[in-house]
């Protein structure tokens, strides 16, 4: 099993580098799992003491679920992976269950934080976008897809958004294999790491 570690800021383009990847590949050997599905359980907090919680922190992420999963995939066996619900700032009740590929995706902003997960990866990708746009970007998805308001999404940016990027996440490019400016210059990046996945799929 391949497994391919995806990183970035919130807003870089991290979804459409996987989704150009998978889109072009066309293979039902190819898969992902996404970090935002593995914060942690917070079942035990009423709704106005989750929606306080820093979400861009490390300690947000069941990172030793996470492991046990990567782990079991490897062994050929199928795993349930939590739903997350943004608006609900909690797992759901549900889970997908997800086979076994001979690639595996990982994609998320603090996967890289981590070393034992960090450790488990074969190549790892940063996806880098300009502050300005990952904030747009944001804002945009916060707003139609996550029910947040302008005022919301712009005093979490300032209050935990842009110090947990300087601090956790925009460190972590010295761990990536290749680094990808997410910008109309990307193909070559994404055409080496196609080719790579291609090989392990013969």
């Amino acid at each position: 099993m391949l497994i391919i570690g995806i990183a970035g800021g919130t807003g870089s383009g991290k979804t459409t580098v996987v989704n150009q990847i998978i889109n072009e590949l066309q293979h039902d050997e190819v898969d992902v799992i996404y970090q935002d599905s593995y914060y942690k359980d917070l079942s035990h907090l009423p709704m106005d003491e989750r929606v306080k919680i820093n979400f861009d922190h490390p300690k947000s992420i069941d990172f030793e679920l996470l492991v046990e999963h990567l782990k079991i995939l490897k062994t050929g066996q199928n795993i349930e992976q939590p739903v997350y619900s943004f608006k609900a700032h909690n797992r759901t009740h549900e889970t997908i269950t997800t086979k076994p590929r001979k690639v595996m995706i990982v994609e998320g902003i603090l996967i890289f934080t981590h070393p034992d997960i960090r450790d488990m990866f074969d190549i790892k990708i940063f996806v880098h976008a300009d502050s300005d746009e990952r904030l747009m970007r944001r804002l945009k998805r916060d707003i139609s897809e996550r029910g947040r308001d302008l005022d919301e999404v712009l005093n979490r940016y300032k209050s935990t958004l842009k110090p947990m990027h300087q601090q956790f996440i925009d460190p972590t490019k010295e761990y990536a294999d290749i680094i990808i400016p997410n910008n109309r210059f990307n193909t070559v990046a994404i055409d080496i790491v196609q080719t790579i996945i291609k090989e392990r799929l013969i």
